[in-house]
């Protein structure tokens, strides 16, 4: 009896004490449920998700340039989604993600028990859904505190949002590898195809990969790559998702996996950095995660035309000044070795009378004929010899050649000139050899280049294309310095009287500083402000005259976008419109265009770009710097066999810079070649011989299939007879007489009989009746 009563009290104290702990435990929990809760996030925020997906950018034909950001991802619906792909996620994480309410209750158990006897985790129990909590609203902490926060949450979001909602989140965020996040992201990084294009295979390797990306990558480890993938196809086999044939296919396939890059469908990143630039000045580091999309106003056709006439102009001046043996350092292993430009390394191979064999660094043989080594100057047998390192390029031919890496540099620009919308632009032989940006950050003298804001000048203050001017030595007194200055023309001879045109055509330095002492700096410095130089960039002195100041290509183009349009300053822009990841705009370009029809409502219309020289003024610049074309400076255009191809040669002291600025009325484009350092380009390295060729190689392609546009006389232009000679008057019989462009104020009135000059009122001979 007393022992029955003993195991009676026993009983009742356990049943007191279990009773206590249920209480306990239970209010316990009461309190930690309520705690946890108040901290949980919002599961509301997933309503609109914000992925972190990089800064693209395009041409304005919509062809890739670049991307920044370091999270590759490509979002897309679930629709989008193959549902095989779906299957192998669906089967290798969570295959009852479609009938559990967020949890798996049963797994969780099995996870529990697992460590409970083994003291080891070796099953999460984590469903889609807990992984979507993890991944978006929860930090990566591993307690189990998180994992609670995990599960209530993984229940709410289960009771706010839909399956295939729940499940396109995770698709679009898991973490894949090789900074690929998402399956979009992953099918490119791995196979560089879209998703409707995977295979079966490929399907079950990219669904293999969340498990561990690092131990399952098919790039860092095949072999554990393929089990895993087999692993998957065997539980899609099991789910009856495939056929034991499609299994057996699939799991003999071997991994097709490549890493693979975003490949830019056109090269232009010297633009693509200052997009990136301006993009980070407007939203700081959210413009490399915020799934940006530019469209910038580049050509693809143009930049890559662009890019090829600069890298083959370098490359013809570096080949007049000769062969520069190569010093490459032995202890430099020859595959590491960089790409420079067009530049390969190379290792001889054979010399023969005729060509050269060599081996690039991929192990492939290429041949060198003859007539691609010439240039260098040597015997074949000479130059080159067995075990060189030497560099070499592939011709537009398809065959190779000996080169070097150029040591003089260019950049290019090619606007519209209608609206100041950049078509194409480099800034260099190499972007990644030197990130500088030659056409845009350069503060270069503009050399002869800036004549044409003299003459400007000239004709607006009643000089006229026939007005002489004296090509004569002139000496002028520097204050402060000892040695007076004496500016010579760049062959050092002198021509007497010239014309204003004449002496554009041929860049005559001597008369463009007498124009300049005789106008006053003052007005042309005014001229200059008008298009778009600023003080800093205009020298007070006489050497205005020979562009001594400084101006960067992009500057330059825009310079003559002005002779190109009629007359209007346009503002150089090279993005076209800003898209959010949904494609909703952003922002949209309003460039204020040339309009030559509008001059009444220019004021009223803001739209419009402002004028800053008359249409007679335009006019008669273009027809002198058309001149520069058919009869000076730049007749190696000619080559084009067109006549409205307009511009002016730049060369400065020392041929320190050479420049080509040309246009038709629909492209204008700014060619330069120098060294960074301000080294001296040569003898006879003018803007005619080193920029020019770049800009006709440009032209070629981008005024091809235009048809040619006629210069037109605007009202108060009138045409005259004159004597070149004195500028004045003269019969239709005068065999060296010409036809010349007057603005109807200042033609002139006095006639030339018999060599002299008469007041045209006082002329014993008439004028012939086609005189004007």
């Amino acid at each position: 009896m007393a022992k029955r009563t003993l195991i009676g009290r026993i009983l009742i104290w356990f049943a007191v004490f279990f009773m206590t702990i249920t209480l306990g435990a239970t209010i316990s929990g009461y309190f930690l449920y309520n705690k946890l809760s108040a901290e949980l996030p919002d599961i509301k925020t997933l309503h609109n998700v914000q992925y972190q997906i990089p800064l693209s950018i395009y041409s304005k034909d919509n062809l890739l340039i670049a991307q920044f950001g370091e999270k590759k991802r490509t979002p897309v619906n679930i629709e989008e989604v193959p549902q095989q792909l779906i299957n192998a996620f669906i089967a290798a994480e969570d295959d009852s993600f479609y009938q559990h309410p967020g949890v798996d209750f049963k797994g969780l158990i099995r996870a529990g028990l697992q460590l409970a006897l083994t003291g080891k985790k070796k099953q999460g129990g984590s469903t889609i859904t807990m992984q979507v909590t993890r991944n978006f609203l929860l930090s990566s902490e591993k307690t189990y505190t998180r994992k609670l926060k995990e599960i209530m949450l993984a229940l709410k979001i289960e009771h706010e949002y839909p399956k295939n909602k729940i499940l396109e989140l995770y698709l679009n965020q898991i973490f894949m590898g090789h900074r690929a996040y998402g399956i979009a992201a992953a099918a490119q990084v791995y196979y560089g195809k879209s998703l409707a294009d995977l295979s079966l295979a490929e399907h079950a390797m990219i669904a293999g990969l969340p498990k561990a990306p690092s131990i399952y990558n098919p790039i860092t480890n095949e072999t554990r790559a393929i089990e895993r993938r087999n692993y998957v196809l065997h539980r899609m086999l099991e789910l009856n998702h495939i056929t034991q044939q499609e299994y057996e296919n699939a799991t003999r396939q071997p991994s097709t996996a490549k890493l693979q890059s975003v490949s830019p469908e056109i090269s232009a990143l010297y633009l693509a950095e200052m997009v990136r630039q301006k993009m980070f000045e407007l939203y700081g580091e959210q413009a490399y995660t915020s799934g940006f999309k530019i469209h910038t106003t580049i050509n693809g056709k143009l930049q890559t035309t662009a890019n090829q006439a600069l890298t083959d102009a370098l490359h013809a001046y570096d080949e007049r000044h000769g062969y520069r043996r190569s010093r490459i350092n032995k202890t430099i292993d020859f595959h590491e070795l960089p790409i420079i430009g067009d530049t390969v390394p190379a290792t001889v191979l054979s010399v023969k009378s005729h060509l050269a064999t060599a081996r690039l660094q991929d192990s492939s043989v290429i041949e060198i004929p003859w007539e691609n080594i010439q240039w260098a100057g040597n015997p074949i047998g000479i130059l080159l010899k067995t075990g060189d390192i030497i560099r070499v390029r592939q011709l537009p031919n398809n065959t190779w050649a000996l080169t070097q890496v150029p040591e003089a540099e260019g950049a290019f620009v090619s606007l519209d000139p209608t609206n100041g919308a950049v078509l194409a632009l480099t800034g260099g032989f190499d972007f990644f050899r030197n990130k500088y940006n030659r056409a845009t950050q350069s503060k270069r003298q503009p050399g002869s280049g800036f004549k044409p804001i003299i003459y400007t000048t000239a004709l607006e203050q009643g000089y006229t294309a026939a007005s002489l001017i004296n090509d004569a030595p002139i000496v002028i007194d520097i204050p402060g310095q000892e040695n007076e200055w004496r500016p010579e023309n760049y062959n050092k001879k002198f021509y007497g009287p010239t014309s204003i045109r004449s002496a554009i055509t041929h860049s005559r330095n001597i008369i463009s500083i007498r124009l300049l002492k005789e106008m006053g700096i003052e007005k042309v410095v005014a001229t200059a402000l008008r298009f778009g130089f600023t003080e800093d960039q205009i020298p007070k002195t006489l050497s205005l005259a020979l562009g001594s100041g400084y101006a960067s290509p992009l500057q330059m183009a825009q310079v003559y976008a002005t002779f190109a349009n009629g007359g209007f300053l346009v503002k150089p822009y090279f993005i076209e419109r800003i898209e959010s990841n949904e494609g909703e705009i952003i922002y949209q370009a309003k460039p204020k265009i040339a309009c030559p029809a509008c001059d009444s409502n220019e004021e009223l219309n803001p739209n419009y770009a402002p004028r800053i020289i008359s249409p007679q003024i335009c006019f008669l610049m273009n027809s002198l710097l058309r001149d520069v074309v058919q009869h000076g400076t730049a007749t190696g255009a000619k080559i084009l066999g067109r006549q409205d191809l307009a511009g002016k040669t730049g060369t400065t002291n020392e041929q320190r810079d050479a420049w080509f600025n040309g246009y038709t009325q629909s492209n204008v484009a700014t060619a330069w070649v120098g060294f960074d350092d301000f080294s001296p380009l040569g003898n006879l390295e003018t803007g005619g011989v080193a920029a020019l060729p770049m800009w006709i190689e440009f032209m070629q392609v981008a005024l091809k299939d235009t048809s040619e546009i006629p210069l037109e006389m605007p009202e108060g232009i009138v045409k005259a007879f004159i004597s070149p000679e004195t500028g004045l008057l003269t019969a239709a019989s005068n065999k060296s007489g010409k036809w010349e462009f007057f603005q109807e104020e200042h033609v002139p009135t006095a006639f030339i009989s018999g060599g002299s000059a008469t007041g045209s009122d006082q002329s014993d001979e008439k004028p012939p009746e086609n005189l004007f």
